[in-house]
């Protein structure tokens, strides 16, 4: 139930202003969206996620983001998914983060609420989707600072509109507005309210964004402390130190889901991911909820996973003031327009600082191979001579990411994932 409030909470908001999307936006929340894009400040300011960018940790540096959040109370929306020449998807996700379909081919959509009677334009899909809030997440491959004229192209592609507007065949976006007060953190914002706050809210939410029938036991359970579609949550009932017991659980709260979740974990060779079922969690609230917390809008694995190590082959914590070779007998086996990167974040989970700009490697980095075949990359804090396959890491800890998007499924279980080795 944690995690529909967490996606759920305010933030800056800001209205389309072209009738299209507007670039790489980054986490928006609102808790009353309306029928246009939304997005941060931060909208195509930078649309590389750059060294000074400290909005989520271990920011991913292969994609370009585009978001959007929708309400179809009233009428579904229509969202034109253009013809690309790269890996190009967008996620559907409802209102407690369950992803409901993923775009992936080019044709005119119709996201509606589960339920909807009316009848589509000829040749317009329709996606059915559970709640009345809906969050859209687009993803686009982008290769350098040089490509991204190429990712522009295809956002300027991208539409989005309500589907009586799709039919007139004229729409004009309602002018853009942004609310100061509405420019924090929503994790931050949600783990600063009080239970009352936290469970009235949750209430009012449920009421347009229903739990699953799944959830009916749960919900059981929680009717005695008046938590449910419209309740009114009683506070008293928490007892006398209530307040304190609440404030002194969520500062556990993290390190206890995370320790919970680890019956998730999934092993790779030296790497650890989360797999299913990530991205459409059905009843495992726990593990919704962590994830809600270290990666709100994580892909189901048919998509993506996220392999993780901090320790080298022989089982040591990485760091600094080491030299290590990141040797791969074999890329990530991969499907359709799939592909693959490692980064190296530091011990806050940002980018590490270095002379070259470089944060990670991936299919399209060029790597130079050994004779057989195999490739080995440096991972080190000092530049070596040549720096073709160098990827920087901290003077201090550091961990890395290895990300494959459209993993190949058949024959990924028998792959060797890299080896992180002591030079």
């Amino acid at each position: 139930m944690y995690s529909s409030i967490r996606i759920l909470s305010p933030a800056p908001l800001r209205k389309r202003q072209n009738g299209r999307f507007l670039k790489n936006s980054l986490g928006s929340y609102p808790t009353n969206p309306k029928k246009y894009v939304i997005s941060c400040p931060q909208c195509r300011k930078s649309a590389i996620l750059i060294l000074s960018f400290r909005t989520v940790v271990t920011p991913n540096v292969d994609t370009i983001y585009t978001q959007a959040w929708l309400d179809l109370s009233e009428e579904p929306m229509i969202y034109v998914v253009p013809a690309t020449d790269r890996f190009f998807n967008v996620q559907v996700l409802d209102a407690w983060t369950n992803t409901a379909a993923v775009l992936e081919e080019p044709g005119i959509y119709a996201i509606v609420r589960s339920g909807w009677q009316g009848t589509l334009p000829e040749g317009v899909r329709k996606i059915e989707v559970p709640t009345t809030t809906v969050w859209t997440i687009a993803r686009i491959v982008l290769s350098g600072t040089e490509d991204l004229p190429n990712v522009y192209a295809i956002q300027e592609q991208m539409q989005l509109m309500p589907l009586s507007m799709y039919t007139s065949g004229s729409y004009v976006p309602p002018k853009g507005s942004y609310v100061p007060e509405n420019d924090f953190i929503p994790v931050n914002k949600v783990l600063a309210m009080t239970p009352k706050e936290f469970f009235d809210t949750a209430n009012d939410l449920m009421v347009l964004n229903p739990p699953a029938p799944e959830d009916a036991a749960l919900l059981r359970r929680l009717a005695a402390l008046h938590v449910g579609p419209g309740e009114t949550f009683d506070e008293s009932l928490l007892g006398l130190g209530g307040t304190l017991r609440w404030k002194m659980m969520l500062l556990q709260l993290k390190s206890k889901l995370t320790e919970q979740a680890t019956q998730y974990a999934r092993q790779m060779g030296q790497w650890i991911y989360y797999g299913d079922p990530i991205g459409d969690f059905g009843t495992e609230y726990t593990y919704r909820t962590m994830v809600a917390l270290i990666g709100l809008g994580a892909n189901t694995t048919d998509i993506a996973i996220y392999p993780k190590t901090e320790v080298d082959s022989s089982g040591n914590t990485l760091t600094g003031k080491r030299t290590y070779k990141l040797h791969f007998t074999s890329f990530p086996p991969t499907v359709d327009n799939g592909f693959w990167s490692v980064t190296a974040y530091g011990d806050d989970d940002f980018l590490i600082d270095n002379p070259i700009g470089r944060y990670c490697v991936n299919d399209r980095s060029g790597l130079t191979p050994n004779a057989d075949g195999s490739v080995d990359v440096i991972l080190s804090a000092d530049a070596p001579e040549d720096t073709t396959n160098w990827l920087p890491i901290a003077k201090g800890g550091f961990h890395l990411f290895l990300r494959i998007y459209k993993p190949d499924w058949n024959t990924l279980n028998n792959w060797q994932a890299p080896t992180v080795d002591v030079r």
